[in-house]
């Protein structure tokens, strides 16, 4: 009798458990039991107890059923919320005030769960020191005997990212010195360059943006090149893993050599490129055009190339080329300036 008891108090439990689980069914007939977290129409995904997340085809969905509330978005633009389930190929939600609301399951454009949706709502007022992410870059070398040099390369970005808009600043220097007695030059490198980038969505695919950017070389005499400018932008390509922008407007640089100054209006021609490897290993990299419209045949180009791989959450290994090009250097500069820096990536994700 005794053990009758405890093999009813199994069975029981066990439905139990499956019964307070989400279920989906797939046209194929497989069943995943877990809890629904969201779907964008085109995939939905399911937090399972041994599989973790699992991302399944929407199209491939042909039952669904959850024992705690969703947020619903249809076609039409509006939103319930309620327990789901599944009947005569319908999606029923049982709303708290409007009774059950049965829709197709092809008039369905978004699933969020209850924490998803907290998420959501607070992504669309964040405060300022909220969604920042970025890094700190650092890379020195030093050499005694032979040879004696020091190099030290540092690096700052910084990008704050909501659903419509980002800003972004960044800032970086290299400082290289041969210390051999009577080396000449004994500065062999001194730079430095900063700056800020507001971007606005007009639309899912059109934004636009306003920049200034500042930079200084004293092996090119270059004082301080400063750039102000803004134009409009294009997400090419927008996913998770992989982003494409073209970019496009105009600027004001002034160029301040230790013999000569630069005043004139130039457009602005780019592209940028995101894509994480996997997730540990991310590149970026980006291509930019500044022709002067005030002299034709006078422009800058730049172009940048940089890995990032986590060894740990606050820890990685950078790798970053860049190459700057005036047509138009002073008299004895050479026209391309051309820096690799490697080290330690320290991560401020806040």
């Amino acid at each position: 009798m005794r053990n009758a008891a405890i093999l009813f108090m199994l069975i029981t439990a066990f439905f139990s458990i499956n019964l307070l689980a989400d279920q989906v069914v797939l046209k194929n007939g497989d069943r995943l039991t877990g809890t629904i977290v969201k779907s964008d129409g085109k995939d939905l995904v399911m937090k399972t107890e041994f599989a973790g997340d699992v991302t399944m085809q929407w199209a491939a969905v042909q039952e669904v059923t959850s024992t705690a509330p969703l947020h619903i978005a249809l076609k039409d633009g509006h939103t319930v919320v309620g327990p789901v389930s599944t009947s005569d190929g319908k999606i029923e939600v049982a709303t708290k005030t409007g009774g059950t609301l049965e829709a197709p399951k092809d008039n369905i454009v978004m699933i969020r769960s209850e924490a998803e949706q907290t998420a959501y709502e607070k992504s669309l007022n964040p405060g300022f020191r909220e969604n920042w992410a970025g890094g700190i870059n650092v890379g020195f070398a030093l050499t005694r005997g032979n040879s004696q040099t020091k190099n030290l390369a540092v690096a700052f970005n910084a990008n704050r990212k909501t659903l419509h808009d980002k800003l972004g600043l960044y800032a970086g220097t290299v400082y290289a010195t041969n210390d051999a007695p009577g080396a000449v030059p004994s500065t062999t490198a001194n730079s430095e360059q900063g700056g800020i980038r507001y971007d606005r969505d007009i639309t899912p695919r059109l934004f636009d943006f306003v920049n200034a950017d500042f930079q200084a070389d004293s092996l090119q005499t270059l004082d301080l090149r400063s750039v102000f400018g803004g134009g409009l932008g294009f997400h090419a390509v927008k996913r998770e893993a992989t982003t494409l922008d073209f970019l496009a407007g105009v600027n004001y640089t002034h160029e301040k050599y230790t013999s000569v100054s630069n005043n004139f209006a130039a457009a602005t021609l780019g592209e940028e490129f995101l894509h994480k490897l996997h997730a540990s290993t991310a590149i970026t990299q980006s291509l930019y055009f500044f022709p002067n419209l005030n002299s034709a045949g006078d422009y800058r180009g730049t172009f940048n190339f940089g890995t990032v791989t986590k060894i740990s959450k606050w820890m990685g290994w950078q790798n970053s080329f860049g190459d700057i090009y005036v047509s138009n250097p002073p008299q004895g500069k050479k026209k391309n300036d051309i820096v690799f820096t490697t080290g330690l990536n320290v991560s401020l994700t806040h």
